[in-house]
């Protein structure tokens, strides 16, 4: 076996937020909300945060390092199929970042995150609250935007779900994933198909990041303003 880092700081930083707030975003509108006084501005400063976030990590994922850039875990189709075979013969090949499949799931929620936080933007509830972009188009596209934030959010619910139960399995595999994105270090088999790429240097990473930080904190708070 071999110990290598795998996931680099603003990522996990990313991830773990990013888990906190869309707990939250369900939170708040899934329940009565309590103990907050008005649940829905709560959901809406959460969601703010995750399209601040979610900013962040579409273009970390083009800049950032080795095993957070899309190229290194988007496999082309026949990749992708040829891994599910492996996989439900039980011999899949071990992958330092994403494998095809989770490669595929983290697009697949990073997508859906994004059309549900950009929809929210143009949402009310007619009584108390006005999302920054409400008075910015038509009812008829607030009302489109409120059709597909729902649906989106039972879309996204059942996304997460897949993602819980495919870290289940990994776990009782005895690949430990949860803790390899506390750590940012992951075990592999020595003959592992993927191997690490690039080191990852923490300091110049941190600094490569600082810039897009600053840019989701501002589009955050210029959010919570409007």
């Amino acid at each position: 076996m071999q110990k290598i880092k795998v996931w680099d700081l603003p990522v996990r930083f990313f991830h773990w937020l990013l888990v906190a707030v869309v707990v939250v975003a369900f939170y708040t509108m899934k329940t009565e909300g309590a103990p907050f006084d008005f649940p829905i501005e709560i959901h809406a400063k959460a969601g703010y945060i995750a399209l601040g976030l979610l900013v962040f990590r579409w273009i970390w994922g083009v800049t950032g390092t080795h095993h957070a850039r899309f190229s290194n875990f988007i496999y082309s189709p026949a990749n992708t199929f040829r891994y599910l075979r492996s996989m439900l013969s039980g011999q899949g090949a071990s992958y330092a970042g994403h494998n095809p499949l989770g490669g595929l799931a983290v697009l697949a929620l990073l997508v859906s995150l994004s059309i549900q936080v950009l929809s929210g933007l143009f949402l009310s509830d007619d009584i108390f609250f006005n999302a920054p972009l409400y008075s910015y188009v038509s009812s008829d596209i607030s009302s489109l935007m409120r059709k597909v934030h729902t649906w989106n959010s039972n879309a996204l619910l059942v996304l997460i779900g897949l993602h819980l139960l495919a870290l289940l399995v990994h776990s009782l595999k005895g690949e430990k994933l949860i803790g390899a994105m506390l750590t940012g270090y992951k075990n592999l088999p020595d003959a592992a198909d993927e191997q690490p790429g690039r080191e990852i240097k923490r300091h110049l990473n941190l600094w490569a990041a600082l810039p897009l930080i600053v840019f989701a904190i501002g589009l955050v708070a210029w959010l919570w303003r409007i």
